[in-house]
């Protein structure tokens, strides 16, 4: 599984997570999330759908990635979009917060303060997978003395577990764009408004989905009425950089917060 080595291998990475001449990428996937506990039976949660709109603008050195991404917890038989939850491990209803993160800007360096982009590339014949592996390891936005509901722990740890495949031939023939199928999976703490306090475990995301060439048009009916009519933004990519990023735990964070001054 070689890393990518050539100058223009960021690039190509970009034609497949993106488009190089700076028009929106559309990515749309779903699948299912799972509760993992110490000695228990994994416990099948939720289903999950969601859209990343991502656009690519030249930076030095590489690219800057802005992005917008949404993402809705299902219930695991209907599939409807859950606005409560009955949580199994508590018995307490909850309202479910959705993943609404805004923006999510990733710089891609070829060499950078990181150091390089680092992407691993499989050769499947006539087909590749690009994998990108993230491990995070940061303070928590929501500590545990000051949420102790929703905080599992002061310092947050997860895994991001990405894969872009797509074909040779799309990748040797010219064009901004390539067609990919992605995966992902995520292994993260419980999320905040499951209210689970520091109870031991974890949450495991695992989905498929795919880069839509006809972009917001190809999104599922549901998912693009939904968004449509709650949250138009989302189904663009930001204009221009700004920060900081967004993710679930600052964005049910500030809900919180506001509910809070406000009662």
């Amino acid at each position: 599984m070689p890393a990518l080595t050539h100058s223009d291998d960021l690039d190509r990475f970009m034609r497949v997570r993106a488009s190089t001449d700076g028009e929106d990428a559309v990515v749309w996937f779903a699948g299912e999330i799972h509760a993992w506990r110490p000695g228990q039976p994994a416990q099948h949660v939720f289903g999950f759908e969601g859209v990343n709109v991502a656009r690519a603008v030249p930076a030095e050195d590489g690219w800057d990635l802005l992005a917008r991404e949404a993402v809705f917890y299902l219930d695991p038989t209907s599939r409807e979009i859950l606005q409560t939850w009955k949580n199994p491990f508590t018995s307490e209803e909850v309202d479910v917060v959705h993943v609404m993160n805004d923006p999510v800007n990733f710089p891609l360096q070829r060499n950078g303060p990181r150091g390089p982009f680092r992407v691993a590339v499989t050769d499947l014949g006539r087909r590749f997978a690009f994998t990108t592996d993230i491990y995070l390891t940061y303070p928590s936005p929501m500590s545990r003395k000051d949420y102790p509901k929703h905080s599992q722990d002061d310092l947050y740890q997860a895994a991001e577990l990405f894969q872009y495949v797509c074909a040779v031939d799309d990748l040797d023939s010219p064009g901004a764009s390539v067609p990919a199928e992605v995966s992902w999976t995520r292994i993260a703490p419980w999320v905040p408004f499951m209210e689970m306090a520091d109870r031991p475990g974890n949450l495991v995301y695992h989905c498929m989905g795919a880069k839509l060439p006809g972009g917001i048009n190809e999104l599922p009916d549901r998912l693009r009425t939904h968004l449509e009519d709650e949250a138009p933004q989302f189904l663009t990519a930001p204009r221009e950089i700004t920060g900081p990023n967004e993710t679930s735990w600052t964005y049910f964070k500030r809900r919180l917060d506001a509910r809070t001054e406000g009662a």
